[in-house]
């Protein structure tokens, strides 16, 4: 096991990436990605029904497929627990947990910029 899509491992090989930080995109990039990533990170672990519950236009397909391409990127970690019904609970590994503070810069520069774009726009009304 590479942690690391097939795809990803492939474009590394093949010399495909101009740069690092292309290698970066590549795996925190999805339209919930981040998201997903920064619940477990600060929160803890989660269970699928509650990260769908976090975010209410995901689709069941579309949550899978993200946390799967994280699974296999080494950045999440997938845990079944042995109970009727069976338990399976996402949480972040010792290496997403390192993207952590990149995520946590992302959301303090979103949450400036936001917050500039809207008093901007009151001092234009």
């Amino acid at each position: 096991m590479s942690d690391l899509r097939k795809e990803i491992l492939q474009k590394l090989n093949n010399g495909d990436f101009n740069c690092e930080k292309e290698l970066t995109l590549s795996i925190i990039s999805g339209k919930w990605k981040v998201v997903i990533l920064w619940h477990l990170g600060v929160e803890g672990p989660h269970r699928f029904s509650e990260l769908q519950r976090l975010f209410p236009k995901i689709t069941h397909k579309m949550l899978t497929n993200q946390l799967k391409e994280l699974i296999d990127d080494g950045i999440v970690h997938r845990e079944v627990f042995p109970e009727v019904p069976p338990r399976v609970e996402y949480s972040m590994t010792e290496l997403g947990m390192t993207l952590l503070p990149i995520i946590e810069m992302m959301y303090e520069w979103g949450k400036q910029r936001i917050s500039d774009i809207r008093n901007n726009q009151a001092v234009s009304e």
